[in-house]
This record gives C-alpha cells, structure tokens and sequence, in this order.
C-alpha cells in the first residue's frame, strides 16, 4: 500500500520551563483544553478542569512571564482561537506539538525578613500611574478598609471589583492581584500577622466562584496571586521595597505591563504596603 496524503504527521516534542503553579494541572490526568488566545508571543489554553489554574499560558521570551506560564524553548505552534489540545500525565498537547516541563520555577519566591523602617522609606518611591479605575469608590473603599483591617469593607469593596473593568485582565482584578501579593508576601516579612490574616479572607472573597465572574485569564492569575505567585515584575517590585533590588527601575519595568494592567497592580501593591505598614502597629 502506497502511503499518502492520509499518513500522520509526526508530533514535533519539545521542552519548557515552567512555573511551579502548572504543576497540578500538568501533572493531574489527562484533560481536554482549548485554545482562548492566541499571539505572536504567547498562546493561552483553558484546561476542561477541576484543577487550578485552569489556563495556562504558552509563552516564549519575549512574552510576560505570568505566574500560569510554560515559557517553551522553541517556537510557539501555529494555532486560532477554539483549537482543541489536551493537558495533563504530564504532558501538553496541541496540534502536532507535545510539550513536557523539563525544569521548574518558583512564582512566588519568599523575601525573607524585610524591615518596616525600609517599607516606610520606600513607599513614597512607589509611583502608580495612570490605573484604570482612578478615584473608583470601590478601590477607595479597599484601600481604607485594608488600612483599618475592616474585613466587610475589604470584602464588599472586592465583590464590587472582581471582574470590573475590560480585557484579558480587567482593572479592578489586576488591583485586587497587585493587593493579595503585596499582603501575602510583605506580610509574611514583616510578621504582619494581621496582613497574612487579610490576605487569607480576601483570597477566598477574590476566587470563590471567579470563574463566572470575570475572564478565565483573570480568574487564573486571581487563584495565581491568591497563593502570593505572580509575575517577575511584580515580585521586582515587591524586592525593591524590601531593598533587595534597585526600586525604580523595576516600578518602570512594571508599568510597561499592558495598556493600564501595570499601574493597576502597582495600585495594588501600594494599597497592600499601606496596609502592611498600618496594621503593623499596636493592635
């Protein structure tokens, strides 16, 4: 028998680094996924489960690296929106591409112990920009609840932000991100039990049902920032304040983020380091 056109093509395997927040969903059984987006630089698939993050983001260098992220060491494969693949026994199936995770990275590397006085000196260097929710009342009502430890008003003013803004990542989801990750790992610095303690309801208020809330994007890098993961350029950040890096450069690399999405978490992280350094204090 002649072999033709009806032959299948091989399956082109390649390698990736990724962050150690895919592990379960690469590592659980096999799921169906489909493609959400698709770029020149990146290439986002739903995962069809129960597992979080259920959108893990295909990327080569030149792409964000977001905390969901499979930065490859080849090419990225040619496929549209609505294309089918599959995730999981560790492996990612897409079109003729199999991808496996030859080697992993931590989203949400620990500061370590970060002085108060430090975050106080730092804080006015931390510029936010333009962020797409300015003199929202609901953002006003986060950041003074935060400061307080008021916990219905953090929560009120989160169910008014989750989802609220448009794009891939809406605004009132990047500040809310911006916030979680400035709590969690500042906190945790500092011994600002009272910010840890914030931190753990806002993230059951921010994901509790977020997939219906807001974009599959966005509700996966709520779950991401609700375990303190994020990007390198919010973690940058996150050092400068803590004097461990140079502070301006890595706020400048932040902002270059999307169109507001950078001064929306910058937004967030100076509610979240107001925060820490206000219940820092006699209780």
């Amino acid at each position: 028998m002649t072999v033709g056109t009806h032959a299948r093509r091989p399956r082109t395997h390649v390698t990736g680094a990724a962050s150690s927040a895919v592990r379960p969903v690469l590592e659980a059984p096999r799921s169906p996924a489909r493609v959400l987006a698709a770029f020149s630089t990146g290439v986002y698939l739903e995962v069809r489960s129960d597992v979080e993050p259920s959108v893990i983001a295909l990327i080569t260098g030149a792409a964000t690296r977001l905390p969901n992220s499979v930065l490859l060491a080849a090419g990225l494969p040619h496929v549209t929106v609505g294309d089918e693949g599959w995730v999981g026994d560790g492996c990612v199936q897409l079109g003729r591409l199999s991808l496996r995770a030859h080697r992993w990275w931590d989203p949400a590397p620990p500061l370590g112990p970060v002085d108060p006085l430090r975050l106080e000196q730092a804080a006015p260097r931390l510029t936010v920009g333009s962020p797409g929710l300015a003199g929202n009342d609901a953002v006003d009502l986060l950041a003074g609840s935060c400061a307080r430890g008021w916990l219905l008003g953090v929560m009120t003013a989160a169910e008014q932000l989750v989802g609220l803004g448009p794009g891939l990542t809406p605004s009132g989801d990047d500040v809310l991100a911006g916030l979680l990750v400035t709590l969690r790992h500042l906190g945790a610095g500092t011994g600002t039990e009272r910010a840890v303690w914030l931190a753990d309801w806002l993230a059951a208020t921010v994901t509790y049902d977020a997939r219906t809330r807001t974009t599959p994007i966005s509700a996966t890098l709520l779950h991401c920032a609700a375990r303190g993961e994020a990007s390198p350029e919010v973690i940058a950040v996150l050092r400068g304040l803590a004097g461990r890096q140079a502070l301006e450069p890595a706020v400048r690399r932040l902002h270059r983020l999307g169109h507001t999405s950078g001064s929306d978490l910058a937004q967030g992280i100076a509610i979240g380091l107001s925060s820490v350094l206000a219940l820092g204090g006699p209780a």
